[in-house]
């Protein structure tokens, strides 16, 4: 798309004219985690002028990926990085599994392309965990970032910028035409410029308590966000009244149990609780919880994330004996620990003579002290987004690519993931459709 030059200057008094719009980049990239900074090395590569533009400042540049570390990828054959093999159409049908309606020329794209994952972003600087150093736990379908997300996001962020990408932090895209014309806020001041092609890679709504009321009632505005502070839906929700078609549910999401004392937002996988399985949960009117499955695997998180969801107060209560406190192992926050039965019934401000019989009933064996972890639902990321071709390129209602507008990362991975989360795709997404629309971006606007 042509750049457009700058109206007329506006006269005194005439504060109703459209602001002055000024030259911009080649490509504007919104977002500052993984998928947005995948797209700016890759445009930028092409020869693209590139602006990378975050709301976030600069020490929690990174989003959701600071707090990531490891990423699903498809490979032949055993490598210093992984072993065993995990193939191609493994990786898609488990990806079909997971969500039988998800996008099928999204899913074979980010199948496919995942095999080079590890070569490409070690050529921007990420290194990986090599499995010959014993460090990392046996896993065949992923591969573990050295140093963890943070180390990732650092390196990116050096490699872009030597490069020349232009970084902003502290700076908010407000709205984007499909002309072009990019609302940037940074504090109180606004101003407005013309870039030649757009990538939105600001993820979902998890920070925004409002709208996950809307969603999810209104007891989610207990729930604790795992992630960014600045993941608050506004611009998905710009580009979806401006006509952008949406995939996926509001009311869908990644959620996990977390430990109630976490913090309101970004605590990262440290917060997510344990030991439901080897002790008693009680909401908080002091009625037991069941996962009905017994889940003791890696998917009792999930679950009991959305057990608690559904529990009054989204808060519930994992009481545990001596013996289940002995399976918990070291955690950041260490059980509160009650000495009998009736100063438990006090901190949990339930009677005591019904909290006895119901830990006589259902209670663990070893009786007191009890053990105490409160838990929320911990929200990672939401399940609304918009819907995109395999470049990366945005979809209106009609079916029709809006031209300059593209996504990646988590606003768009409700295309590839719905109801229920595939352990280490998120990064996978956002790299790989981070990786095309950069690269489509760049070639629309050379066009």
């Amino acid at each position: 798309m042509a750049c457009p030059p700058p109206p007329p200057p506006q006269s005194p008094g005439r504060s109703h004219e459209p602001a002055p719009v000024a030259p911009g980049p080649d490509v504007l990239v919104a977002g500052g985690g993984l998928a947005a900074l995948c797209a700016a090395l890759a445009a930028r590569r092409k020869g693209a002028r590139v602006w990378l533009v975050d709301a976030a400042p600069p020490i929690l540049r990174g989003g959701n990926t600071r707090h990531a570390r490891n990423m699903r990828v498809a490979h032949d054959g055993p490598s210093a990085l992984v072993p065993d093999a995990y193939s191609v159409a493994a990786f898609a049908a488990d990806l079909r599994r997971a969500d039988p309606a998800a996008d099928p020329a999204l899913v074979e794209t980010l199948a496919a392309d995942s095999v080079d994952l590890p070569r490409w972003l070690a050529g921007q600087g990420v290194a990986f965990q090599p499995r010959a150093d014993g460090m990392i736990p046996y896993s065949r379908r992923t591969v573990f970032l050295l140093g963890g997300g943070t180390a990732m996001v650092n390196a990116l962020y050096r490699t872009a910028m030597a490069l020349g990408v232009r970084v902003r932090h502290d700076t908010r895209v407000e709205a984007v035409t499909p002309e072009g014309r990019v609302t940037l806020r940074r504090g109180e001041a606004r101003s407005t410029v013309a870039a030649h092609a757009v990538v939105v890679a600001t993820g979902g709504f998890q920070a925004n308590r409002r709208w996950l009321a809307e969603a999810f009632g209104p007891d989610a505005v207990g729930f604790v966000n795992r992630g960014t502070p600045h993941a608050d839906g506004a611009l998905l929700r710009a580009l979806l009244e401006a006509g952008a078609a949406p995939v996926g549910e509001a009311a869908h999401a990644h959620i996990v149990a977390v430990d109630a004392r976490s913090p309101a937002d970004d605590g990262g996988i440290v917060t997510r609780a344990d030991g439901m399985p080897w002790g008693l949960v009680l909401d908080r009117d002091g009625r037991p919880v069941d996962d009905g499955a017994h889940e003791t695997g890696s998917a009792r998180y999930s679950a009991w994330g959305r057990l608690v969801a559904g529990c009054p107060g989204a808060l519930a209560h994992v009481i545990l004996d001596a013996a289940g406190v002995a399976r918990l192992g070291r955690r950041v926050y260490p059980p509160e620990t009650m000495p009998d039965t009736d100063t438990l019934a006090r901190a949990l401000a339930l009677d005591p003579g019904a909290l006895a019989a119901t830990l006589d009933r259902a209670g663990p064996a070893g009786g007191p002290p009890w053990h105490v972890i409160p838990i929320r639902p911990g929200i990672t990321f939401t399940g609304l987004g918009v819907r995109v071709d395999a470049e990366g390129r945005v979809r209106d209602g009609a079916g029709e690519t809006m031209p300059g507008l593209f996504a990646a990362g988590m606003i768009m991975a409700p295309g590839v993931l719905g109801g229920r989360y595939l352990s280490g795709t998120a990064l996978t997404i956002s790299a790989v459709f981070g990786r095309r629309a950069g690269e489509a971006a760049a070639r629309h606007a050379f066009a």
